[in-house]
């Protein structure tokens, strides 16, 4: 009998006349709850210089929520990778998850930051998404002890320890995820028949790995609860509107 996990993923949203530190504390505060309601994991976000979001260091809020849990899964949703060095991401992860054995999951994104401002204070051009798969595979190469980007170079406390990775894709990351043998998680964002596309792709090429013998898909949505209608659809306007002032 197949049963439907649900889990969380939380942006730390802050609230007008409330700190951001607020919202973070919040966050861990959900955390808890989501626990205690019985979600299978809970994920928190990378987001840099958008207003209304406080989550900006995942692999550090992340310690924050396993710390103050004791059985839900903790995770990113995620780490973009092209934003950092894989070696240091590596060491990031092999610390949470010698810290919090067997609840940590590993999820990585392609995306780079939405303004040229930001890339540049993030030291990445608008096209570093495309090094996505090699930045992969060096990342994986540092927890199995093979990777060769960097000859003799290893990741202390990560190598030999397996954390389960997830690739984020709107579409394009499919291919990658699929290749790489990795789980996949995917919005159901802007288009569901090029969602369901994407999920078949991924499921054709998957190649089996160490981390995922078999495909495994995650599917994202967001989600208002509302005695009404009207009155979610209200509740997602302050995230639309962050949405668009972040891309300008």
């Amino acid at each position: 009998m197949r049963t439907t996990q649900f889990s969380i993923l939380d942006r730390s949203r802050t609230r007008e006349g409330h700190p951001d530190a607020a919202a973070l504390r919040d966050t861990v505060a959900l955390a808890r709850r989501a626990e205690q309601l019985g979600y299978h994991r809970f994920w928190v976000s990378e987001h840099h210089g958008v207003p209304g979001v406080a989550g900006s260091a995942p692999t550090v809020l992340a310690a924050a929520v396993a710390a103050a849990t004791a059985t839900i899964r903790v995770g990113t949703g995620g780490v973009m990778l092209p934003n950092h060095r894989p070696l240091v991401v590596a060491e990031q992860f092999g610390v949470l998850e010698s810290l919090f054995p067997g609840r940590i999951d590993m999820g990585l994104g392609r995306s780079v930051g939405f303004t040229g401002g930001i890339r540049r204070a993030l030291g990445t051009g608008k096209d570093a998404a495309e090094d996505f798969g090699a930045q992969l595979t060096e990342l994986l190469g540092y927890f199995t002890g093979t990777q060769a980007t960097h000859p003799q170079v290893h990741a202390r406390p990560a190598e030999g320890l397996r954390v389960p990775a997830f690739v984020l894709a709107t579409g394009a990351g499919a291919r990658v995820a699929a290749e790489t043998g990795l789980a996949l998680v995917i919005g159901d964002l802007r288009d569901r028949r090029r969602m369901l596309d994407a999920i078949a792709v991924y499921r054709d090429a998957f190649r089996p790995s160490v981390l995922w013998p078999r495909p495994y898909v995650v599917i994202s949505g967001t989600v208002a609860v509302a005695a009404t209608t009207a009155q979610a659809r209200r509740l997602l306007l302050p995230e639309a509107r962050a949405l668009a002032y972040s891309r300008t």
